[in-house]
């Protein structure tokens, strides 16, 4: 039977298995056109670059480059035009079981109760629901809403309601995570302190995880690797492997170190912006 129980990991493990050699996910010139009744549209050019094991990749890119089709293709939700995704080497063809998904917004059912949205993807996968309640309130009581299970989306804030949509794709014990920009509609105090609880959620649960956004210092806090994108039709401009330690106070955004890397990913989208076909 599936272990349920979180994983804790020690921060040597953490720190070595986000910079493990092994690709969970392999990315082998995927491209995406969208037809439609004016004709193809170009969402993504050819695209090649893993994801490994334990890592922590940002993907950030203007608006309407092709972050959030790259996150349906990886999930399997949308099929590529071109090229294939490996997932455990495995190709994608359709949804599979061992992914979490974050949207931009919690889509909390608004007549459930906290514990029983974020128990859904137990349900619908027939999971036992004894043995993962316990999980889930491990999940709600890590994010800081503990004593909020009973109550409705209505009942929280913006931020609490993302906490639960964390909690959601995580309890089912998927080894990736994908997160579509989830942070993106709230205040930049909560969008840090959810920044914060993310990251040691994920050096606590060691999950693969890949992140997209349109902040810069968002994608540079988070990352273990950053993929730089340019504007639509999306292409890989830059990748870059994070210098930065593990243990992130939002102080080190003022770091020498820091505004380095914010520059390069900078110059990365720059780059995209001046491409010329």
């Amino acid at each position: 039977m599936k272990q349920t129980n979180l994983k804790i990991v020690s921060d040597a493990q953490a720190s070595g298995s986000a910079r493990s050699a092994r690709p969970v996910i392999e990315i082998k010139g995927v491209s995406k056109t969208y037809k439609t009744q004016d004709g193809e549209v170009p969402s993504l050019r050819p695209l090649d670059f893993d994801i490994n094991e334990g890592e922590f990749l940002v993907v950030v890119g203007p608006s309407g480059c092709g972050k959030s089709t790259l996150l349906k293709l990886i999930a399997g939700l949308l099929p590529p035009s071109a090229g294939e995704i490996r997932v455990e080497n495995r190709v994608v063809t359709s949804p599979h079981r061992d992914v979490g998904i974050v949207f931009q917004s919690a889509l909390l059912l608004p007549w459930r109760r906290v514990l029983e949205n974020v128990m859904m993807p137990v349900e619908v996968k027939g999971l036992p629901i004894e043995e993962y309640r316990r999980r889930a309130l491990d999940l709600i009581k890590m994010v800081g809403l503990d004593g909020f299970e009973r109550k409705y989306p209505w009942q929280l804030s913006g931020g609490m309601q993302q906490r639960a949509a964390i909690c959601r794709a995580l309890v089912h014990d998927p080894k990736i995570v994908l997160m579509d920009e989830p942070f993106g509609a709230l205040d930049e105090i909560v969008r840090d302190h959810l920044n914060e609880q993310l990251l040691e959620l994920w050096a606590r649960t060691d999950k693969t995880i890949c992140f997209v956004t349109h902040s810069i210092p968002e994608a540079v806090y988070l990352s273990t690797k950053i993929v730089v994108m340019s504007p639509r039709p999306g292409r890989v401009t830059d990748v870059i492997e994070s210098t930065l330690p593990k243990e992130r106070p939002l102080d080190i955004r003022e770091t020498e170190e820091f505004l380095a890397i914010a520059h390069r990913v900078r110059e990365g989208l720059r780059a995209g912006h001046s491409y010329d076909e």
